[in-house]
């Protein structure tokens, strides 16, 4: 039951971020936009150091100086799989009009639905992995720390869920498609999340491995999408703030719930 609370909560997270297409009448302004783009990346950065790649080398602590290598390894892994799949997915990210990936025919729409894939498919892999630790009685995880990670992402994915829906809506989709739209963005959370936790409980032995294969994945967006997203142009300094307070706020949340 605490699983399947925790895989789905930061998919509610997104639906609140899309439901605010029925509250704002205009398009996002560029300073809140900088502002939750810069609170994201905190999140996501805060929640890959304390609740994945600590854990990650707490677990193997007996091995003395080599407890670092699953948790280097598992990074590297991390960063390089979201790389290739960078490569090999055609993709358009929000705000923009140039495809990345592989020349395809797919519409704008299935182009756009693919690149927030790839972004939150590392943020449902974490809270996966995280809640697979717990249950298997890893070191520095509790259900308690999972449940932390599960809240921090649905935090960071409130405003991201409005990123999505409100320039869908800005585009001339209706309030309810855009709404749909932005939501479903977060589905792939909890399957990615469901796919991680049963995989786990099959190879016990590389938990560590893919506690930071999940943190290094995220450190794949942040540093690819959100940061470059958030620094270009005016405004900058917004982000710099959202960053340090969404830093803070999931490095609290670990250490008080864990």
């Amino acid at each position: 039951m605490a699983l399947a609370i925790g895989l789905l909560i930061p998919l509610l997270g997104t639906m609140l971020g899309a439901a605010f297409v029925f509250l704002m009448k205009d398009e996002m302004s560029p300073r809140l936009q900088k502002s939750l783009l810069g609170f994201a990346s905190g999140v996501m950065v805060a929640a890959s150091v304390w609740s994945l790649l600590i854990p990650a080398m707490e677990m193997e602590e007996a091995k003395g100086v080599w407890s670092v290598f699953p948790a280097a390894v598992g990074f590297l892994l991390g960063m390089g799989f979201l790389l290739l799949i960078d490569e090999l997915t055609p993709h358009l990210h929000i705000g923009t009009d140039k495809p990345e990936g592989p020349r395809s025919h797919l519409s704008r729409t299935a182009m756009l639905a693919l690149a927030v894939t790839i972004h939150n498919l590392p943020e449902g892999m974490a809270v996966g992995v995280v809640f697979a630790g717990a249950e298997n009685g890893a070191a520095g995880l509790s259900l308690a720390s999972a449940l932390a990670v599960s809240i921090g992402i649905a935090i960071q994915n409130v405003p991201e869920g409005a990123i999505i829906s409100m320039p869908m809506r800005a585009a001339g989709n209706s309030k309810w498609r855009s709404f749909v739209i932005g939501s479903l963005s977060g589905a792939v959370e909890p399957i990615g999340g469901l796919a991680v936790v049963l995989l786990a409980s099959l190879m016990t032995p590389v938990l560590p491995y893919m506690l930071a294969f999940a943190a290094g994945a995220m450190f794949y967006v942040v540093v690819e999408e959100l940061i470059p997203e958030a620094s270009e142009g005016e405004h900058s300094n917004l982000s710099t703030i959202g960053f340090a307070i969404g830093f803070v706020l999931m490095m609290v949340l670990d250490v008080v719930m864990g």
